[in-house]
């Protein structure tokens, strides 16, 4: 008798969109954690996490793994890694700090281009101008009517982190922003 193997598919397999001067893909498949911790407890995961957790506001790090640390509130970070599993590298860390493993609830989308900002700034009240949401800039804001995490990964790229449940809609909203911005 065969075995059965359940898999998880993306809400987004297969969907590419855009228009001239904007493409809007789905992100590579990460591992993602919540992360909730304070002062004391940073340097250990610092260590665990090979890269140092940002503690700016709206700053993100990105080690040269590819992981990536999203500062979210004064003690809470995103991390992000399409490579390797942070749950794992902070199970063994002797520090005072909360974890809670959120990759099957979150899913990305990338939004490059030279429309890109516009095609944002149709449905999310962030300013993404150069100087206030440099290259690094991250946040949590909201896009049309969804929480959403935006991270500007480049000059004309964003990386924008929402629930899978939310997915489809927050893709049909920037693909008709682009139409929308670039016609």
């Amino acid at each position: 008798m065969a075995e059965a193997v359940a898999t998880r598919t993306s809400p987004l397999d297969g969907l590419i969109a855009g228009s001239v001067g904007v493409a809007i893909a789905q992100a590579a498949p990460a591992h993602r954690i919540s992360l909730r911790v304070g002062a004391d407890g940073i340097p250990a995961l610092n260590k665990a996490l090979g890269l140092d957790l940002p503690t700016e506001p709206k700053k993100s790090v990105t080690a040269k793994s590819g992981r990536m640390a999203l500062w979210l509130g004064p003690d809470e970070w995103l991390v992000i890694d399409e490579k390797g599993d942070p749950m794992a590298d902070v199970a063994g860390v002797d520090a005072f700090f909360s974890v809670v493993d959120v990759s099957h609830r979150n899913t990305a989308i990338k939004v490059a281009g030279r429309g890109a900002r516009a095609t944002l700034e149709a449905g999310c009240p962030q300013d993404v101008t150069d100087d206030a949401f440099p290259i690094g800039a991250c946040s949590r804001t909201v896009m049309g009517k969804i929480e959403i995490v935006l991270m500007r990964t480049d000059a004309n790229a964003y990386r924008i982190e929402c629930w899978r449940s939310f997915a489809e809609y927050a893709f049909e909203f920037l693909s008709d922003a682009a139409h929308d911005c670039m016609a």
